[in-house]
């Protein structure tokens, strides 16, 4: 006797749905559970010392902060004490000493306001300057890629010959090893013998031109999110590609007809047209973004004075070459916690923009 099961049958969507819940239970879903877990132990990939229950001292060590006003030093007479870099303050260890609550706490952020000097004071500093570092990555590689995209996109739109080998062209990167190309870029970006300050010196005739690019705090993380916008952009140009061609031409025809110029109809045609399709490019670029690893790893291993480390990078080095498990699985659930509250908002922002 044969049994028969529509698509809607319980059964039968069982049946397609176990084959992706088993993959996800085993991959996804029981390595967070396991990461978890090691959040509330000292585990340690080598260690004679059995891995014993700490509670929440992970979570305390990562996310402890204070903040600190520090008051300038004055000579014997009253007045503000400075040097050639301005007012002088005390140095963070004599702070420590007159402040013994602040003992274990190093400086993650300082401002000076007027006369004073606020700091913001951590138990693990690194933590969120690596955070601080993602954020600034994103905001860099975000217009600049998704940018980039939108324009080769409309480049390989038009009907011109050659417009399938530029396509081509352009989507190269993506599937290029990013190691190889963070290793190419290296090269590239090199100080004294890299393309780019060779050609500028060319360019500008001085032989000492071109900065440090992967050597120098302020052009560190440019240039990787430049690196990184480059490999990238081919992806979204190919996600704009499709969502161009699904405008109908009757809509640019009528612009026309109605006297508006390329500029309007690209305003007033194209980016409405493009407005799902921005939405997704948006947010897959910068979860993509968040993931920040292997150029890092590979161009500046979080150098110089850790401009460039990330929070992926810092949980990967605390968990695998600090061989402490257990302080690399915190800062990775905090960080999925961040990013998902992070998506949610998006998620109810884009709601609310569609119920516009």
């Amino acid at each position: 006797m044969k049994i028969k099961l529509g698509q809607d049958h319980p059964l039968a969507v069982a049946a397609f749905a176990s084959p992706a819940l088993l993959l996800f239970m085993l991959f996804v879903a029981l390595p967070m559970l396991l990461a978890a877990g090691a959040t509330f132990t000292n585990h340690r990939l080598m260690s004679p010392e059995p891995t014993r229950y700490v509670g929440l001292d992970n979570y305390q060590r990562l996310l402890a902060l204070k903040v600190a006003v520090i008051e300038p030093l004055r000579d014997s007479q009253g007045a503000l004490a400075r040097d050639e870099d301005g007012v002088r303050f005390p140095t963070w260890r004599q702070v420590r000493k007159e402040r013994p609550a602040l003992e274990g706490y190093r400086v993650a952020f300082s401002l000076d306001v007027g006369d004073a000097r606020v700091v913001l004071a951590a138990s693990d500093p690194l933590f969120y300057r690596s955070l601080i570092n993602t954020f600034l990555f994103a905001l860099l590689v975000l217009p600049l890629q998704c940018g980039v995209a939108l324009g080769l996109a409309i480049l390989v739109n038009q009907k011109v010959r050659g417009r399938v080998f530029f396509r081509t062209v352009y989507f190269a990167p993506v599937v290029t090893s990013m190691v190889v190309a963070s290793i190419v870029w290296a090269f590239m970006l090199n100080t004294d013998r890299g393309m780019l300050n060779e050609l500028l010196r060319s360019l500008l005739n001085d032989p000492n031109a071109g900065p440090d690019w992967l050597g120098d705090s302020h052009y560190a993380l440019p240039a990787i999110a430049l690196m990184s916008a480059w490999q990238g952009a081919g992806f979204q140009m190919l996600v704009f590609l499709a969502g161009l061609q699904s405008i109908s031409p009757e809509l640019y025809e009528a612009a026309t007809l109605m006297g508006a110029n390329a500029w309007q109809r690209f305003v007033h045609v194209t980016l409405p047209g493009l407005r799902n399709t921005i939405i997704f490019v948006l947010v897959s670029t910068t979860l993509l973004a968040f993931g920040l690893f292997t150029q890092v790893d590979v161009m500046t291993s979080g150098g110089p004075l850790d401009s460039t480390t990330t929070v992926v990078y810092n949980a990967v080095r605390s968990g695998f070459r600090e061989q402490d498990v257990g302080y690399g699985s915190t800062i990775t659930l905090v960080f999925f916690v961040i990013v998902l509250a992070l998506s949610a908002l998006q998620r109810v922002l884009v709601a609310k923009g569609e119920g516009k």
